[in-house]
């Protein structure tokens, strides 16, 4: 805990927000956020650091009582954000549109960062195209494997519900079966792609780091509550700014955020986590256009038969962009 420690102590007030690129006197010019309680739900993906490393930064934003709600998977983020457990989290995108359409109350404010998920497959699977007849392993269906996968094999042409034969287990055992060989196919998030591709387990069919066009649209969200949003505009500004903030400290602090990772039981190896965040393009929050995350990853669905509404209806019900476009003008450079 001596190294979180001391990088709290780093990132805690003014030398925090000149680190982060925020002039102090923008967020001493606003009023303070309508609640100092916050609750971010938070599960075991390092890829999610942002989240994790925002807690001295939303402490300098005015949040008194922060705390975060430990959850064992997507789901529970789900549930969390759509009761008002939770205010805040990062999700993955292609769930995420499917929950809006669902109706649950829930917002996407900005994109966390990019480049998150790999899709693996065995020696005989070199393409998505080679999945067609191909069983693939998932926790579930509509979780963040299978809307990614459907979203994935329906973009070459393939039918994710009649092509792929899906194998549905826990995420540790989705993850045994494509390493004893019972799957051909396996979407993980980090550190699962760095530990295998270190085991040499399958070969990367699919980097969405670099391989487009997974690589020009977001991989992951940040998404609120929508009463919170609605009850305190100024406290989800803040804590947006926060969490977009400590992206800008992961992709410059890349060690610290992995020993981050490693000090909060997210994951016991510091090479592969250290692996994962200088991996991770979290600068793109400044640079991609959130609403076209939106867009492409509807029309996807909407292909793989998972998602009814079209991209308007989408972004219209379940998106607000204001406190993402004054961030972007207060942190420009």
């Amino acid at each position: 805990m001596m190294h979180r420690r001391l990088f709290l102590r780093r990132m805690a007030g003014v030398g925090s927000a000149t680190l982060a690129g925020l002039r102090p006197r923008v967020a001493s010019a606003e009023p303070p956020p309508e609640t100092t309680k916050f609750r971010i739900a938070e599960i075991p993906s390092s890829c999610r650091s942002p989240e994790w490393m925002a807690e001295a930064l939303l402490h300098a934003e005015g949040f008194t009582d922060v705390k975060y709600i430990r959850k064992q998977g997507t789901q529970g983020i789900e549930e969390a954000l759509a009761s008002g457990e939770a205010n805040i989290s990062g999700h993955f995108a292609a769930p995420v549109i499917l929950r809006i359409e669902a109706g649950d109350p829930i917002v996407v404010l900005g994109g966390e960062h990019a480049g998150c998920f790999e899709l693996f497959g065995h020696e005989h699977i070199r393409s998505v195209r080679d999945l067609k007849g191909k069983t693939v392993a998932i926790p579930a269906f509509n979780s963040s494997q299978h809307a990614f996968i459907a979203s994935m094999v329906a973009h070459v042409g393939l039918d994710a519900g009649k092509d792929i034969v899906w194998i549905r287990s826990p995420a540790e055992q989705s993850r045994q079966l494509f390493i004893d060989g019972k799957a051909d196919a396996y979407l993980g998030f980090p550190p699962d792609p760095q530990e295998l591709r270190a085991r040499k387990v399958g070969r990367v069919i699919v980097n969405s780091a670099v391989d487009q066009p997974w690589s020009q649209y977001f991989c992951c969200l940040v998404v609120a509550s929508r009463e919170f949003v609605r009850r305190h505009p100024v406290a989800a500004k803040r804590a947006l700014r926060a969490i977009l903030k400590a992206a800008d400290v992961c992709a410059m602090d890349p060690e610290a955020a992995a020993r981050a990772l490693v000090d909060r039981a997210f994951t016991e190896r510091y090479d592969y986590a250290l692996q994962a965040m200088r991996e991770i393009p979290y600068r793109k929050w400044r640079e991609y256009d959130v609403e076209d995350t939106v867009r492409f990853y509807s029309l996807r669905l909407h292909e793989a038969g998972l998602l009814k509404a079209g991209p308007k209806k989408i972004i219209a019900q379940g998106t607000d962009w204001r406190f993402l476009n004054e961030i972007r003008k207060e942190l420009k450079g």
